[in-house]
């Protein structure tokens, strides 16, 4: 298999992330935690590592200080090892005092820093899919064909077209034209580009391997802020821009509905994306957790993270996160359940009384609990129809979805239900 050593990996994790709010009211996007002990960000690392990649920067602006503190916690190679995983902050500079505007100009800022470490290809990654892809066989897919640019492909399915860039190409593989997040139904014609009547078209996964002297050029002769949107369709006359498919589990965890339904699927007893591989496992920062507690609860379809105590509660299709604490006579259903950073010895008033957790006799169905989240006893949560939204002090209804946002007190006999 090819040598990767001369690849620098651009991790993009500065971005806002509306769309997965209130999940990330108080930490950036790639630090949302997936499956309960993962963070997204620990998808592309781990895919890195497991290809070769020796040499990682993180971009990273809003609300950043949690995703600081777990790069830094966990990937730290030894002295023995010229590998590293760096850390690119917005900052302020002689060039420029905005912050990042956009993907392609997020990377325009720390293009010093990226021409710095003399590799001769970048490979510019998304902080928010989950994904399992050897980098290599791109990176072979991209000499072979004597590649300026390469875009990771996949299939995309009617319904979701209009999330992605879409693409057609040549015999070749080579890309002659691209449009991205089309809406209208004449582009949508044009740009079918497969057989499959479920996902007729091609498309982008947000996967950018470029020469780096042509990411130089594109950078900085132009002043366009988007790959997806500017660099890549303007490029295609000027540069040998090719798409390299990959047709294995790939999922955009963008939207609350997106990441709860991903969430959901992994507790089930045949996920369509598994961590338990061996060979290419995902990482993440270890814990010195004890195991977890069962008192008498029943489980069904529930992935249970370390460190929990557990009542005698029905959890039925759910995810259960790190030192989640759940009392007795509890039901927990189709809910993800981000558990908490911390044990506490005792509650105070200041948390109206409330311990971490979910406290007993409650009823908890089609909801997102994030982390710290203090559940008072006798609280009822229903879903909502799909596309409702509500805002409310203490939580948010996104797409028929309740979620109660990080440290958040729910206090007892609270009703969260349609009515």
């Amino acid at each position: 298999m090819v040598s990767m050593r001369n690849v620098l990996a651009v991790i993009l994790g500065g971005g806002v992330g509306k769309r997965l709010y209130p999940l990330t009211k108080l930490r950036a996007k790639p630090a949302v935690p997936i499956a309960g002990k993962y963070r997204l960000i620990d998808v592309p690392i781990s895919n890195c590592i497991n290809s070769g990649i020796q040499h990682i920067a993180v971009l990273t602006q809003f609300n950043s200080v949690s995703l600081h503190r777990h790069i830094t916690q966990t990937y730290t190679f030894d002295d023995f090892h010229e590998g590293w995983v760096q850390i690119l902050a917005a900052e302020q500079t002689l060039r420029s005092t905005d912050w990042y505007q956009g993907t392609a100009d997020a990377v325009r800022k720390q293009l010093v820093e990226i021409l710095a470490t003399r590799a001769e290809y970048t490979l510019i990654l998304a902080g928010d899919h989950l994904y399992r892809m050897d980098y290599r066989e791109m990176f072979q897919y991209h000499l072979e064909k004597k590649a300026q640019i390469t875009i990771g492909v996949h299939p995309v399915a009617v319904g979701d077209a209009h999330r992605f860039g879409l693409l057609q190409r040549n015999e070749e593989g080579r890309i002659t034209a691209f449009v991205e997040k089309p809406r209208d139904p004449e582009v949508l014609k044009r740009f079918v580009s497969r057989d499959d009547p479920e996902r007729p078209y091609i498309g982008s996964m947000g996967i950018y391997l470029f020469n780096t002297q042509v990411l130089e050029e594109v950078l900085v002769n132009t002043t366009y802020d988007d790959f997806g949107s500017q660099i890549i369709p303007n490029s295609l006359e000027t540069y040998a821009v090719y798409g390299f498919d990959f047709d294995g589990y790939w999922e955009d965890i963008g939207t609350i509905r997106s990441f709860y339904d991903t969430n959901l699927s992994l507790a089930s007893p045949n996920p369509p994306f598994s961590f338990h591989d061996p060979e290419r496992p995902i990482y993440t920062r270890p814990r010195n957790l004890p195991g977890t507690i069962i008192d008498g609860a029943t489980l069904r379809n529930a992935l249970i993270s370390e460190g929990c105590i557990i009542r005698k509660a029905e959890i039925n299709n759910a995810i259960i996160g790190l030192r989640s604490v759940i009392g007795n006579d509890v039901t927990i259903r189709n809910t993800v359940m981000m558990g908490a950073d911390y044990y506490e010895k005792e509650f105070s008033t200041i948390d109206g009384g409330i311990p971490l957790g979910i406290g007993d006799h409650s009823y908890i169905e089609g909801a997102i609990v994030d982390k710290n989240a203090r559940i008072g006893e006798r609280v009822t949560i229903r879903p909502f129809p799909r596309g409702y939204r509500e805002e409310q002090e203490n939580w948010v209804i996104e797409d028929g979805i309740v979620v109660i946002p990080k440290n958040t007190v729910i206090h007892p006999g609270t009703t969260i239900a349609p009515d």
